[in-house]
């Protein structure tokens, strides 16, 4: 086929179009740009942990969506006749010391847990990413108020910290969502300041600020789109981390309180019956189990996907 300059010619069998050089290598530079994501996403189909990962993780997120409809009984309706009953056809995980269903309340513990450990990362990575940025751009003194502000916040222990700040404002499932945000605010904000950090020394930045464009058009428009990949991995494995979180403080009393059907206020009500029916404490202890293996084995491999370096 000739080439004819500017041009690229190609003939059809009764009619001849003419695609301009330009546009032709605007649709390259287009598909390339597009691979990127799609290279990612063949790196995360390729990894066996990725994919085991990737299926708990939509295993459990089905479970939430359609609990009303998966669980077999209501999760808060008691039969103290039947309490403490091993596993049976009626029941596959048995009953607890209300004689309550144990896999409907696990169902409907998915909902509850999931929900904690998805918002309270979202709230944290929102707020924390926007005090990391604020702090990578910025720098001086507002690096400095807003980093050290950081620092002592993670000088605690981050457990203890949930614990005194529910125990300030009372038990429940908002408190707990709270306190677990607080607390892994400033986890993203270092994250976020040490990506931004690097991002606003590269190439395309230093061009953009050449030609006069405003501090807030760079942050918004070349810094941050640049710093999201390591914020989502952490994000993503931050949640089995919430999870956890919330299940340690229901647990303790307090998280969600009873009868919500809470993994981790199942596992306190029922631990005391370790020995006469330790299946009431298997069913959300494997679920706490599954659901931070899942989100983990996806986080990993989600990070080996987004780095160039691991999928070279």
């Amino acid at each position: 086929m000739p080439y004819m300059s500017g041009w690229t010619r190609a003939s059809g069998m009764s009619s001849t179009v003419s695609i301009p050089r330009s546009d032709f290598d605007e649709g390259v530079t287009l598909r390339r740009q597009s691979s990127l994501t799609i290279d990612a996403w063949r790196a995360l189909r390729s990894s066996v942990s990725g994919r085991i990962g990737m299926l708990i993780v939509l295993l459990f997120i089905a479970v939430a969506l359609f609990a009303p409809v998966l669980a077999p009984y209501d999760p808060l309706e008691q039969d103290v006749y039947n309490r403490l009953q091993p596993p049976t056809r009626a029941h596959w995980l048995g009953t607890d010391e209300l004689g309550r269903d144990v896999l409907s309340r696990v169902i409907a513990g998915a909902r509850i847990s999931l929900s904690v450990g998805v918002v309270s990362v979202l709230i944290a990575m929102l707020f924390g990413g926007l005090v990391g940025l604020v702090a990578g751009t910025q720098l001086g003194f507002t690096d400095n108020f807003l980093m050290r502000f950081m620092d002592i916040l993670l000088a605690f222990p981050s457990t203890l910290l949930a614990i005194a700040i529910v125990a300030l404002r009372g038990p429940g499932l908002f408190n707990t969502l709270l306190a677990i945000s607080i607390i892994r605010i400033p986890h993203y904000a270092r994250l976020t300041r040490s990506t931004v950090l690097s991002v606003r020394e590269r190439e395309y930045v230093t061009a953009s600020r050449s030609v006069g464009a405003r501090d807030r058009q760079i942050m918004f428009r070349h810094i941050l789109p640049n710093s999201i990949s390591p914020l989502l991995v952490q994000g993503t494995l931050g949640i089995s981390v919430a999870i956890v979180e919330a299940a340690g403080l229901g647990f303790l009393g307090l998280g969600a309180q009873p009868p919500t059907p809470e993994w981790g206020a199942m596992l306190s009500s029922s631990y005391i019956y370790l020995l006469r029916a330790p299946w009431a404490m298997f069913g959300p202890g494997v679920a706490i189990m599954l659901s931070v293996l899942g989100f983990n084995l996806f986080g990993d491999a989600l990070r080996d996907a987004l780095d160039p370096q691991m999928r070279r």
